[in-house]
């Protein structure tokens, strides 16, 4: 895959707005896979977070790519499962303040979730 297709570039630059992209590339099955299961999910938020801190991406630009992508998710796909719908419910009740302080939130789940 080509630079121009992640949402960070060799230089550690966040493109945020390349998200719905990048999640648009993922195959439906393996889209349907993660969003089933919140632990699934919970665990691919982990790994790509690692990831994330691995080429040292700050909290905060994690934060802005989560907000992105929590964005996609509460405009494009139907909650799987109980945890999703509450998610989605407070990101469209949440201001811009709010929903950017549950990103946080959400990262900090990601990060001390144990790989099975």
């Amino acid at each position: 895959m080509s630079e121009h297709n992640h949402v960070v570039d060799k230089d550690g630059d966040i493109e945020p707005g390349k998200v719905g992209a990048a999640i648009s590339r993922i195959e439906p099955s393996e889209r349907d896979r993660i969003l089933r299961n919140f632990e699934e999910f919970k665990g691919y938020l982990h790994k790509r977070v690692r990831m994330a801190e691995s080429i040292g991406m700050s909290e905060e630009q994690m934060a802005v790519i989560a907000q992105k992508v929590a964005d996609y998710l509460a405009s494009h796909e139907e909650p799987r499962n109980s945890e999703e719908l509450l998610l989605q419910e407070l990101w469209k009740a949440g201001t811009e303040e709010e929903r950017h302080a549950l990103s946080h939130m959400l990262l900090r789940l990601a990060q001390g979730t144990r790989m099975q």
